[in-house]
C-alpha cells in the first residue's frame, strides 16, 4: 500500500486525521468514502442551509455541489453540513416571524459549533434567505477560519400584465385589495406570477443588500453577488468560491485580516448609495461587534450625509438585482464610489487583493458605456444623501432607522395610534381605520419584547397599498422587510420591553417625524415621560420556555445589532 500522503501539521484538521491514535477517526471518514488523499488535504466545511421552506434556498444543494467540486478539484477535502433557515416571506405577518432574527443567531452558532467540533481548516458559507447571510458571515468572524462567503443568487422578476413584478407587489396588493381597489382575481394573478422560480427576493431587499455588502466587506469576491440563482454564472461563482478557499487556507487569509473599520465604512457607503435594507444596519452592527470593531448606529447617518444615493432599485424604484447584474453588478457601484473618494480602495478582499486592485482586475464595462436609468453617476445622483437615516429624540434616545424611498424632506406631525403588537395594528389597517396624518405605533416587538424583532412588511405594505405612502408614518421597536417603503421608522431604541420612551406613548399623543432634522419626538416634557414610565411595568414575557424564551433573555439592544454572543454583546 505504501505510505499515505503526509499532511501539513499546521492544519487544524491534523488533530483528527494524523497519527496512530487517530485511526478510529480516520475509520469514520473512510465510511463516508474519503481516502488517503482526502485525509492528507485541508478540510473545508461547506455550510449549506438548503431547504424546501423557501425559494431562496430550494436550489442551494446544487450551489453547494458546485462549491464542493471547486474544493475537490483544488486539492481540498470538502465536508458538507447543513444548518437551518427560516423563510421571512412565508412567516411574515404571523407569530412565526419571531423566529427570523433568532435564526441568524442559530445559524452562526451551528456553523461555529461544527467548524470548531470537527477541527475544520476553512469554510465556504452558503446563504439564501435573509438571515442566512449575516448568520454565515458572523460564523466566519467567530471561527476566524479562512472563509469564502457564497450567495445563492436572487430570483428573476415575474411577469404580470406586461410588467415585471416581485413579491413586494403582492404584499402591497393585499392592502390595495382590502381598500377595494383591486379585485380578488387581480390579486390572484399577482400571486401566481410574482415568484417564477428559485432565488432570493429580487429587489434591493435584505438578501441582496447583504450579498452586496459581502463584497464591500471583502468576505466575498467582487462581482459574486449579482448572478441570478438560475443562471449558469451562479454555479461558476460557486465553483470559484470552492477554489478560492484553498488559496485562503494556503495563505492563512482570515476574516480578522480582511475586516477593518474601513471595511465597515465601505459597506455602509455601498448600502446607503444603493438604497439597501434597514436590516443591514442591524446586521452590520452585529458583525462589527463580533469582529471587535467599534461601530455605532450614528455612523450610518454620518456616512449617509456624505454619500449620495446613485442606484434606484426596488422597493424605491422598479428594477431588481438582475438588472444591476446586466450592467456589471455591484462592482460598477463600488467603482463609482471609489472614483469619487467615497470608499477606501485599500481595504482588503478575500482574494488577497484590495478593492481598488480587484476593480482593476475585473473585466467591467466602461463607465460611460453603461446606459441604465436606475444607476446614476455620483455627480448626478437620485439624492444628495444616502438612503438611510438615523433619527433620534425623546422617543428614540438610542436611535431609530428609516430607509428613504420617497420624499427625503418628509416632515410629519400627527396623533399616535398605539398598538401593543403587530396583529392589532394589522387588524386596524385592514379594517380601514387609518386616516391621513396618523402615526401608527407598534411596540413590544423589539429583540427582547417580541422576542425576535419581527419584520412588519404586512402592515407597512397594507398602509402603502391603501394609498398612505406619503401621509401616514409608522414607528416601531421591531423591524421591517427590505421591501418596506414609505416613512416607516424601525429599530426604535431603547425598546418598550427595556423601558424605552416608546413604552410611555398613549393614543392621541402628538408625534413628530422630521427626516431632514433626524428627529423622532413626542410632544411631552421629560418630566411627563418620566412620570409615565414610573408607573410602567414590563409584564410577563410572552414565552416562558423553549427557544423564544431563551433568546428573549439574551438579545442585546437593536442599537448594538441585537447580538446574543456574550463576547460581542454591548449594552
Amino acid at each position: 500500500m505504501g505510505n499515505p500522503p503526509q499532511k501539513d501539521e499546521s492544519l487544524r484538521s491534523s488533530e483528527v486525521t494524523e497519527g496512530p491514535e487517530r485511526a478510529p477517526h480516520r475509520a469514520m471518514f473512510r465510511a463516508m468514502g474519503y481516502d488517503d488523499a482526502d485525509l492528507s488535504s485541508p478540510m473545508v466545511g461547506v455550510a449549506n442551509p438548503a431547504a424546501d421552506i423557501t425559494p431562496c434556498n430550494v436550489h442551494l444543494d446544487d450551489v453547494s455541489a458546485a462549491a464542493i467540486d471547486g474544493v475537490d478539484d483544488s486539492g481540498g477535502m470538502p465536508i458538507e453540513f447543513g444548518t437551518i433557515t427560516i423563510s421571512d416571506a412565508i412567516s411574515m405577518g404571523t407569530e412565526g416571524m419571531k423566529a427570523s432574527l433568532i435564526s441568524r443567531e442559530v445559524i452562526a452558532d451551528s456553523v461555529e459549533l461544527v467548524a470548531f467540533g470537527e477541527r475544520m481548516d476553512g469554510l465556504v458559507t452558503v446563504a439564501g434567505c435573509d438571515k442566512n447571510l449575516p448568520g454565515m458571515m458572523m460564523a466566519a468572524v467567530r471561527t476566524d477560519l479562512p472563509t469564502v462567503f457564497l450567495y445563492g443568487g436572487s430570483i428573476l422578476p415575474g411577469s404580470h400584465e406586461g410588467r415585471d413584478v416581485t413579491v413586494q407587489d403582492v404584499f402591497e396588493g393585499v392592502g390595495t385589495y382590502a381598500q377595494g381597489e383591486m379585485s380578488e382575481e387581480e390579486l390572484d394573478g399577482l400571486e401566481r406570477n410574482a415568484c417564477p422560480g428559485a432565488g432570493s427576493c429580487g429587489g434591493m431587499f435584505t438578501a441582496n443588500t447583504m450579498a452586496s455588502i459581502s463584497e464591500a466587506l471583502g468576505l466575498a469576491p467582487l462581482g459574486s453577488a449579482g448572478a441570478p440563482a438560475e443562471f449558469d454564472e451562479r454555479y461558476e461563482v460557486a465553483e470559484r468560491a470552492g477554489e478560492l478557499v484553498l488559496d485562503c487556507i494556503a495563505e492563512d487569509r482570515r476574516p480578522s485580516e480582511l475586516l477593518s473599520k474601513a471595511s465597515f465604512e465601505n459597506a455602509i457607503a455601498l448600502q446607503v448609495a444603493m438604497g439597501g435594507s434597514t436590516n443591514a444596519v442591524l446586521h452590520l452592527l452585529a458583525l462589527a461587534a463580533e469582529a471587535g470593531i467599534d461601530l455605532g448606529v450614528e455612523e450610518f447617518d454620518e456616512i449617509a450625509r456624505r454619500t449620495p444615493k446613485i442606484a434606484n432599485l426596488q422597493p424605491g424604484g422598479t428594477k431588481v438585482m438582475k438588472d444591476l447584474y446586466d450592467v456589471g453588478g455591484v462592482p460598477v457601484v463600488l467603482r463609482r464610489l471609489l472614483d469619487a473618494d467615497l470608499i477606501d480602495g485599500d481595504a482588503l478582499t478575500v482574494t488577497g487583493r484590495t478593492i481598488a486592485e480587484e476593480l482593476d482586475h475585473l473585466d467591467l464595462p466602461d463607465d460611460d458605456a453603461i446606459d441604465a436609468d436606475f444607476l446614476r453617476p455620483v455627480s448626478d445622483p437620485f439624492s444628495e444623501e444616502g438612503a438611510i437615516r438615523v433619527l433620534t429624540g425623546n422617543l428614540a434616545p438610542d436611535g431609530g432607522v428609516l430607509k428613504v424611498t420617497g420624499d427625503d424632506t418628509f416632515h410629519h406631525v400627527g396623533p399616535a395610534r398605539v398598538f401593543e403588537n403587530e396583529e392589532d395594528a394589522m387588524k386596524y389597517v385592514q379594517e380601514g381605520h387609518v386616516e391621513s396624518g396618523d402615526v401608527i405605533v407598534i411596540r413590544n416587538e423589539g429583540p427582547r419584547g417580541g422576542p425576535g424583532m419581527r419584520e412588519m412588511l404586512g402592515v407597512t405594505a397594507a398602509v402603502v397599498g391603501q394609498g398612505h405612502e406619503d401621509d401616514v408614518a409608522l414607528i416601531t421597536d421591531g423591524r421591517f422587510s427590505g421591501a418596506t417603503r414609505g416613512p416607516m421608522i424601525g429599530h426604535v431604541a431603547p425598546e418598550a420591553r427595556a423601558g424605552g420612551p416608546i413604552a410611555a406613548l398613549e393614543d392621541g399623543d402628538e408625534v413628530t417625524v422630521d427626516v431632514p432634522e433626524r428627529r423622532l419626538e413626542v410632544d411631552l416634557s421629560d418630566e411627563e415621560l418620566a412620570e409615565r414610565l414610573d408607573g410602567w411595568e414590563p409584564g410577563d414575557p410572552a414565552y416562558e420556555s423553549g427557544v423564544l424564551a431563551k433568546y428573549g433573555t439574551t438579545f442585546g439592544s437593536a442599537a448594538n445589532g441585537a447580538v446574543t454572543n456574550p463576547g460581542a454583546k454591548e449594552e
